[in-house]
């Protein structure tokens, strides 16, 4: 009884707030009666407009006066009704279907569809349109709601049941996910300067996050030639008014008809192949100006695109000042993935253009504003503001998700979900992901890791304890400042030698402070991919020992912070004395013809002969990196600067210290870098590139583990970074004196795949790597790879290029991280 009163109170105020304010509500339906959902609503001659919502029912704000409103839905004919406004005022509309009538045009048998002239002046006038703006300001209203459909009642072995309850859910596991609306105020200059400004925010369930819309995010524009899809898309599609869009489209005229003393033509677009980036649908043309009007158009599964099974866009126009600008944008979305079925929607509603605003100088260096208060309107707020109301289902989500979010945010709640997660079973500690302790109202994290995980074998230290744990706490929300604190005790049992280590640090969005200590046993190339868990495997089954190992104990400093922008800073300064260790076990669970295990020393691999003596060193190193951004995204706790277009570079600089506190090594680095990822080429994919060079200087005395090492790689699986060779040797081109790397890697994204029947269901992308080396002791060493990839999974072919008769080759499965 009490939900229902609750439920009559909260309808009875939504019914209440109608009344006091002013403006035209309604519901509008077709000739058979049926709701007509999503349709635009406009003051005729201004920007001022809102949306039906998904059953037909629409509210839009007006001041008192006479108005004349027009209502418009693609595939239906333009309604203008006249309204006099003065107070709450009901407007209830029927939409009849567009009927479209056929020009008197004779085609012969075998003649070109009228369609095909219509495309081409659309297409000649493509570049006009897409810089008939140079800026504009519009505010925007963004909603977007996804339902889970069908949800398995297990998955990976948990219980969804209760993940289902406490969001909210139905019985049946099924429901809306996401419901959040969101007002900002857009600004964009071309060619692709943006500024969104959230005014307001409102997320079902949350009462603390921000919504996840963005305006930004629904401006899609037809007449650019190619539409990015990136996570849903290996390839962009192609605009049906694209410069080379005859090459991907069949055309088909449908006819044509008249609104506002506008002739538009409806044309259907058809993919020339299922397999190509192209979308089906409609495009509506208008005559003379040969304009977008609106398009209907579907991006469908057969075009190889990623979880959805289709993804059908709306986009209306609307004359402002001489000029056609997006009055409104719908995203509809359907899928399914491991059992789970979902849909949903995204609309955004333009509104009162500013077109060709003059702006101040650096004003889109801020990308996005986001500040306190946004998202704590009131529903009274949100009941004057929102232009397309809320359908039953949404006020009862809203309702109940409020309830849900209160729950959450009490300290019985918190406290109740902690002492469950924070369940302590044997399990979890000796085979899992170890043991984890939360606690929300503290703010403070505890990670145990697994005993199972911890345990290694190397030819060194033979089976090895590597045990560590660490504490975090959030020491200030304000600034995102954290503390924390780790330690680790390591154990050989051949070698019988115990180690440990303790690390701190204090860090928030723009400076970090740590400081370390202790000992431990490391790899010899601080550079290598070779995981301790691979070196494991590889021992124990293979009796392969790639990894080499020494002693180290340390005491470390460092500092990062921002300097400006993009432009961060660090220093490090570590004392540290290394000693050599030899192989002290010889265990493997199999003995494979061939393969014996070697010395500690990889350049002498037959005897245990020392690689270098022990000795102490004092370094101090500075490094800087910047990626020409001034970019960035103001949030309530702080600036977030983001990535470049232009490459990063990186410049460090290292110098160790004879006779300081000891220390016996002396010499002197400088190193710098160039690097950029996923640079965009089109239907031919995106590249990624890294070039680096290094030189020593003022060597008195040097270390083999002061060397400056390379990212081999000797074994199958490996992590396929931009900087990894596929074949190279762990250690033994490693330098002291001067080297040239590069790397360059190109991700044709399906390309040529997508040609072949069958193999283009898989969405392979195929990769071509090339990397290069050239030190005084290796002039010249290229890698040539080819391989193909699955979402980040990819397997390899690679060949080694040297000059030498014995190059190596081989297969190499990995992960593009």
């Amino acid at each position: 009884m009490r939900t229902i009163l609750l439920s009559f109170f909260a309808v009875l105020f939504t019914t209440f707030s109608f009344a006091q304010q002013s403006g035209v509500s309604g519901v509008i339906t077709d000739e058979t009666g049926h709701t007509v959902p999503f349709v635009s609503v406009h003051v005729k001659g201004t920007t001022r407009g809102t949306s039906a919502n998904s059953e037909g029912k629409y509210t839009l704000q007006v001041p008192a006066g006479n108005h004349e409103l027009l209502y418009k839905a693609i595939g239906y004919k333009q309604v203008s009704k006249t309204v006099t406004v003065k107070g709450a005022e009901t407007m209830n509309v029927q939409l009849s279907a567009e009927t479209y009538e056929l020009r008197n045009v004779t085609v012969r048998a075998g003649g070109e569809d009228p369609a095909y002239a219509i495309i081409r002046k659309a297409i000649k006038n493509r570049k006009k349109y897409l810089n008939e703006v140079d800026s504009y300001t519009a505010e925007v209203y963004t909603k977007g709601l996804q339902k889970l459909l069908q949800t398995p009642k297990t998955f990976l072995g948990r219980d969804l049941d209760e993940m289902a309850k406490r969001n909210g859910l139905d019985s049946n596991r099924s429901g809306i996910v996401y419901l959040s609306e969101s007002e900002s105020k857009y600004s964009f200059k071309r060619p692709n300067e943006e500024h969104e400004e959230m005014i307001s925010s409102k997320v079902s369930g949350s009462n603390q996050g921000f919504s996840f819309n963005r305006a930004s995010d629904l401006k899609v524009n037809f007449y650019e030639n190619r539409l990015d899809w990136e996570g849903l898309s290996n390839r962009p599609f192609i605009s049906p008014i694209a410069d080379n869009a005859l090459f991907y489209y069949n055309y088909k005229y449908i006819g044509f008809t008249t609104e506002n003393g506008e002739t538009i033509n409806k044309i259907k677009v058809i993919p020339k192949r299922d397999h190509d980036p192209a979308f089906d649908g409609y495009i509506y043309i208008m005559e003379d100006s040969w304009r977008i009007h609106s398009v209907d158009l579907v991006m469908a599964k057969r075009s190889n695109i990623f979880l959805l099974d289709s993804l059908k866009i709306k986009q209306q126009f609307l004359p402002v000042d001489k000029v056609w600008m997006p009055s409104s944008v719908k995203f509809e979305f359907g899928g399914g993935l491991l059992g789970f079925k979902f849909a949903g929607y995204f609309i955004g509603i333009f509104r009162n253009y500013e077109v060709q605003p003059t702006f101040a100088k650096n004003s889109f260096r801020e990308v996005m504003r986001i500040t306190k208060g946004v998202n704590k309107k009131d529903s009274s707020y949100w009941e004057a503001s929102r232009p397309i109301p809320l359908t039953d289902e949404e006020i009862t989500d809203y309702k109940k998700k409020e309830v849900l979010a209160a729950k959450r945010e009490s300290k019985e709640y918190r406290d109740s979900l902690d002492a469950k997660r924070n369940h302590f079973t044997v399990g979890k500690l000796i085979t899992g992901n170890g043991y984890n302790y939360y606690n929300r109202n503290t703010k403070t994290y505890m990670h145990f890791n697994s005993i199972g995980k911890s345990l290694l074998y190397n030819t060194v230290e033979g089976f090895v304890v590597d045990y560590a744990a660490n504490f975090s706490k959030q020491i200030d929300t304000a600034t995102n400042r954290y503390f924390n604190f780790g330690g680790k005790v390591r154990y050989g049992f051949a070698n019988q030698l115990w180690h440990g280590s303790a690390w701190t640090s204090i860090s928030h969005r723009d400076l970090s402070i740590s400081l370390s200590g202790g000992s431990d046993v490391l790899d010899m190339n601080n550079r290598t991919s070779l995981t301790t868990w691979w070196n494991t495997v590889h021992s124990l089954l293979f009796r392969e020992n790639y990894q080499k190992l020494y002693d180290k104990q340390f005491t470390n400093f460092g500092i990062g912070t921002r300097l400006a922008g993009t432009w961060t800073g660090g220093l490090s300064v570590e004392y540290s004395n290394r000693k050599w260790l030899p192989n002290t076990a010889s265990f493997s669970l199999f003995k494979p013809k061939g393969n014996e295990f070697t010395s500690n020393n990889p350049f002498v691999p037959n005897a245990e002969v020392p690689l270098f003596a022990q000795n102490q060193a004092f370094k101090v190193g500075l490094r800087t990196s910047y990626d020409f951004s001034n970019k960035y995204a103001t949030y309530p706790n702080g600036r977030r600067y983001l990535p470049s277009k232009y490459p990063r570079i990186d410049v460090s600089f290292t110098h160790a210290f004879d006779n300081v506190f000891g220390s016996d090594v002396s010499y002197s680095l400088a190193q710098a870098d160039i690097t950029k990822s996923d640079i965009k080429m089109g239907m031919f994919g995106k590249s990624s590139f890294y070039v680096g060079a290094g030189k020593f200087f003022g060597v008195k005395n040097i270390t083999y583990v002061d060397y400056r090492h390379f990212s081999g790689n000797q074994i199958v699986p490996f992590d396929g970074g931009i900087n990894q060779f596929a074949l190279l040797n762990y250690y033994t081109y490693s330098t002291s004196s001067e080297y040239l790397e590069g790397h360059f890697e190109q991700n044709f994204s399906g390309f040529f795949l997508n040609k072949l029947p069958l193999i283009r269901q898989l969405k392979l992308q195929e990769i071509l790597k090339v990397n290069y080396l050239s030190t005084p002791a290796l002039r010249n060493y290229t890698e040539l790879g080819f391989g193909v990839q699955y979402l980040a999974f990819r397997v390899m072919y690679a060949k080694s290029f040297n000059g030498a008769l014995n190059a190596p080759h081989g297969i190499r499965i990995g992960i593009d991280l």
